[in-house]
């Protein structure tokens, strides 16, 4: 209900304390319910709407959220009868005080239990499950083949990726019963295949964070793009996973974290606070920055998010084509001012997680038209680079290196890649 209001995100709230306090068979199964519907909701609306007596009836939201419960259950889960998910979604209306629908909630379940099933393969639906138009741009931008893949990476529980501080938090893992595989990009990343790793003294310590190979990715390349020492400008630094890989590569460098939240900035300080004096946070807004004092610069920017739908499946149903370009002028203006923000010489790297071309290669050529004093860099001399390091699987290097662009950036497609969409840049200003 509270993400059907827009009051919250789904991943907050699987990761909040109401959640955390249950056991852990039935948190596995509120996250597998909560994406689950978010994930599938265009396609079990279609289908619940199709078994009501007035296919254009107005439903009230709970009604709707305990059908698409029920429905869920008996489309894709096998462990559950189909008398207990049936039950409980007529037991939800009524205790939201609905009792009027519970009967409407019994018969359309019934209904639905008897005579649907999937038929078409996952891979077909994957489509439907999406709104038309971003399933359209997606054909137009990249071709049938690749925009299935990225609505089946978008219908997908994501894997989950941690970070190692060091080899000695791997062994902690595998001692602690949790099975890991190697990452595909990273050589520091794994992918849980099994286990809790939430419950570990690796992870309470800060030693083992979760974080997408993608999201990894974009510190590795801004750390490469840096000097060894200097003053580097995180802009939109919450919640701070990239800062975290700026703070441990650049050991010699002073960080200024920046975001315009004070809530989101207090909470990155507190999870900074074991760097000391060199990560400094700050309450800024990216758009008007001004002085020409860093060295370097990472513009990880708020943008569409569409590169990240497996993972917060709800931005499907709130997006609108209108809003990109309401994101493309903010995002222009933050890179701007990034760009203000570095002294001659210094670097910049630009980033979304949105697969949307206003969001990406068109806020790049328009700032650079607009810049005379930056050019672009092509990022395949830091793939090079983070190889020769160790930091990259060969593996990774070479899938890589398919994803650059002909301008030198890097697109990365969820579904061509085993990890969410992101786009990133690097730019240089002139000496």
């Amino acid at each position: 209900m509270a993400v059907e209001r827009g009051q919250a995100h789904s991943d907050d709230l699987l990761r909040g304390k109401t959640v955390d306090a249950l056991s852990p068979a039935d948190r596995h199964l509120v996250t597998t319910l909560v994406l689950g519907v978010l994930r599938w909701q265009i396609l079990l609306d279609q289908r619940i709407r199709s078994l009501l007596k007035k296919p254009n009836a107005k439903l009230d939201a709970e009604e709707s959220i305990a059908l698409r419960l029920g429905a869920y259950q008996l489309l894709f889960l096998d462990r559950i009868p189909a008398h207990a998910a049936i039950g409980e979604s007529v037991e939800l209306v009524l205790k939201a005080g609905h009792r009027y629908a519970s009967g409407m909630v019994n018969a359309v379940l019934r209904r639905f239990a008897r005579f649907d099933s999937l038929d078409e393969g996952l891979e077909e639906l994957g489509a439907q499950a999406h709104p038309a138009w971003m399933v359209e741009r997606w054909v137009s931008h990249y071709g049938a083949e690749l925009a299935t893949a990225i609505c089946r990476h978008g219908q997908a529980q994501p894997t989950l990726t941690v970070r190692m501080e060091n080899a000695q938090a791997d062994q902690e893992l595998v001692r602690a019963g949790i099975e890991l595989a190697p990452g595909e990009l990273l050589a520091g990343a794994r992918t849980v295949v099994s286990g809790d790793v939430t419950l570990t003294a690796a992870f309470a310590e800060g030693r083992v964070r979760i974080q997408d190979e993608g999201s990894q990715l974009i510190g590795e390349l801004a750390a490469a793009s840096f000097e060894p020492a200097g003053e580097i400008l995180d802009t939109c630094a919450a919640p701070g996973g990239k800062t975290f890989i700026l703070a441990e590569r650049k050991r010699q460098a002073h960080i200024v974290a920046c975001d315009e939240n004070p809530q989101r900035l207090a909470q990155l300080s507190s999870r900074l606070a074991a760097f000391g004096p060199r990560v400094e946070c700050r309450v800024a807004d990216a758009s008007v920055l001004q002085d020409a004092i860093f060295d370097g610069a990472l513009a990880d920017v708020p943008c569409s998010g569409t590169g990240t739908l497996g993972r917060n499946p709800e931005i499907r149903h709130r997006l609108k084509p209108e809003d990109l370009p309401r994101q493309a002028e903010r995002q222009r203006a933050i890179l701007k001012a990034t760009l203000r923000a570095v002294r001659p010489g210094g670097r910049v790297v630009y980033s979304t997680c949105s697969l949307e071309p206003e969001e990406n290669e068109q806020v790049v050529a328009q700032v650079l038209a607009e810049t005379p004093d930056a050019r672009q860099f092509s990022l395949e001399c830091r793939i090079d680079s983070l190889l020769a390091a160790g930091v990259l699987t060969s593996t990774g290097a070479d899938c890589l290196r398919t994803c650059l662009t002909s301008e030198g950036a890097l697109r990365l497609l969820p579904g061509a890649i085993h990890a969410d969409g992101f786009f990133i840049a690097l730019f240089e200003k002139a000496a």
